[in-house]
């Protein structure tokens, strides 16, 4: 399948085997990986960033095989919010440190486009968002209050 804004073909990468349960090796359980998340998620850390600790510091190759929940659903089940969902807050980020760039670099037209992309990327996402009902239906992405959107 093409990218989205180029006409290019994506490479695609390994998959995962699937697996019904935890490997041998793997020694925790869904307790623990539960205090881990959460302890992890006050620290402010991502939730793929916490995916990758859990990875590569406690041998936990999926929290969703161990706990049966996926990273956000034990956030959620604990008691914390989640303001926006990983990958609109950090194409946000991408947009309002772009807008920084171009406030200095008027005639940067590449970077111009490449914000146009990412604000309709932005404007699809929270679409998409708003039909699952992870975004209230009157949320709408503005450019010129994004950076009040992206304190957690």
């Amino acid at each position: 399948m093409a990218k989205m804004h180029t006409r290019r073909k994506g490479s695609s990468g390994p998959t995962r085997p699937l697996r019904t349960e935890a490997p041998a090796w793997s020694t925790m359980t869904s307790d623990e990986v539960t205090k881990v998340v959460t302890d992890l998620w006050k620290q402010g850390i991502s939730t793929s960033k916490i995916g990758m600790v859990l990875r590569d510091k406690y041998g936990v190759p999926d929290a969703k095989i161990v706990t049966g929940k996926k990273i956000t659903k034990i956030i959620k089940d604990n008691g914390e919010k989640l303001a926006l969902p990983e990958d609109l807050y950090n194409l946000i980020v991408k947009a309002i440190a772009m807008r920084k760039h171009m406030s200095y670099n008027h005639h940067d037209v590449h970077n111009k486009r490449s914000l146009q992309n990412i604000e309709s990327k932005i404007r699809r996402l929270v679409k998409y968002y708003q039909s699952k009902k992870v975004l209230p239906a009157d949320w709408k992405y503005k450019p010129q209050t994004a950076e009040m959107l992206i304190t957690r």
